[in-house]
């Protein structure tokens, strides 16, 4: 009986001292407002695929997807240009000073002077990824693709485009696209 009569006096005394419960809960809150959620357009699969989406969400995040993508692009052009390059960096017996040498020429070639896609190479070169770039690069030009709200599309026709679909084929030809031959065997209706 005496141990029941301490306990609910100390619980009357704890309650009667203590702070109201909404003032501490507002105390703990902080006011910034919290990341931001970033959703990839297009979900892509494979390990270059995971590391595409990584690093379209960290630089999402710091709001730098334009100079990223230019960035990737020129270092997709020099790997598709250069094979002994991509056989270099695929090489599994690079020890850690190479690739810190690699990640440095890369960065060079890049012309980035921003820490996303610094921290992108040499996350790949810790990893031993570096023979991926090529495809993380392929990759990360159709998350951009989907970002921008481009879609491929194939058009096939059995005939020649007549002049108002002209202007649209000179369009598509100008921002850098190809259409597709035209082919005389299929038969329509």
């Amino acid at each position: 009986m005496m141990p029941t009569r301490f306990a609910r006096a100390g619980l009357r005394a704890t309650q009667q001292f203590s702070v109201p419960r909404t003032a501490a809960v507002n105390g703990l809150r902080t006011y910034a407002t919290p990341a931001q959620e970033v959703k990839p357009p297009v979900s892509l699969y494979g390990v270059d695929g995971t590391y595409a989406t990584a690093l379209f969400t960290a630089s999402a995040k710091s709001a730098n997807l334009e100079q990223t993508s230019k960035a990737l692009s020129a270092l997709g052009e020099v790997l598709k240009a250069d094979r002994k390059l991509t056989g270099l960096i695929s090489a599994p017996t690079l020890t850690a000073s190479d690739k810190s040498q690699i990640v440095q020429e890369l960065q060079k070639l890049t012309g980035d002077k921003g820490d996303i896609v610094k921290n992108f190479l040499e996350t790949l070169a810790e990893n031993n990824r570096l023979g991926l770039l090529e495809g993380v690069c392929e990759k990360f030009a159709t998350l951009m693709g989907a970002h921008r709200g481009e879609i491929d599309l194939n058009i096939t026709s059995a005939q020649v485009y007549n002049p108002p679909s002209s202007a649209f084929s000179a369009c598509v030809c100008a921002e850098g696209y190809w259409l597709e031959p035209i082919l005389t065997k299929i038969l329509g209706a």
